[in-house]
């Protein structure tokens, strides 16, 4: 597996790469968001690993995911930050795959690289149809809705993705949690309303069915006719 580490911390750049090697993982390492976005667009690698505080500022790593992302790269990524406060752990959820809060332990960290790994060689390469005429290509994270070209965000993404590789299965707002905050205690089930409703707005309401009582679903087929 081919890692991309972007931290601008040499000691502990060390510690990470050391740790991925001994996996029998290939790590390249950039020390600022400028050299990561380079090599992001470069090489091909099935996880990248991002300090949310590089040089160019103290949110850059969030704003390089950000910008991997609308250029169409949909490697699986996690944030490293030394922010614990729920607002930036959020943050960083919404915009990645995953969020890591230092100091961590190397167990854990590689524990969840091997998950983002996992989740992203499992992935389709063809587009799937989902209700309401909108598009998926699950190996690019690309969307379209009736053709048009559509943004959503990673954390409305790894949402849409929860439901897509659960098509006929109702899932409950615990359900979802696990799957798309894992390990995060404090996510309060509103919030899975909140990103629903997002994503109803910007692909239709066909796209996730409620089930009084239960949770959601994919939107049956039925919905396009």
């Amino acid at each position: 597996m081919r890692a991309l580490l972007v931290e601008d911390h040499a000691d502990l750049a060390d510690v990470i790469r050391e740790t991925l090697e001994r996996d029998g993982q290939r790590v390249m390492v950039a020390v600022n968001a400028e050299q990561g976005e380079r090599l992001a667009h470069l090489e091909d690698f099935e996880v990248l690993i991002l300090d949310v505080m590089l040089p160019e500022g103290p949110e850059a790593g969030f704003q390089l995911g950000r910008r991997l992302r609308e250029s169409g790269i949909g490697t699986p990524i996690l944030y490293l930050t030394a922010r614990a406060d729920v607002e930036s752990r959020l943050t960083g959820l919404m915009d990645g795959d995953d969020y890591l809060t230092k100091p961590f332990d190397v167990r854990e960290l590689r524990a969840r690289i091997r998950a983002l790994a996992r989740r992203g060689a499992g992935l389709a390469s063809d587009t799937t149809a989902l209700p309401g005429n909108v598009m998926l290509d699950l190996r690019t994270r690309r969307l379209w809705r009736s053709g048009v070209p559509t943004t959503v965000t990673g954390q409305e993404y790894a949402l849409l993705e929860c439901f897509v590789l659960h098509p006929r299965r109702v899932l409950s707002r615990e359900e979802i949690i696990d799957t798309v905050w894992p390990g995060v205690e404090d996510v309060a089930p509103k919030l899975i309303d909140v990103y629903v409703s997002s994503l109803r707005r910007k692909l239709g309401e066909a796209l996730i069915e409620t089930v009084r009582g239960s949770g959601y679903r994919l939107g049956s087929a039925e919905a396009d006719r």
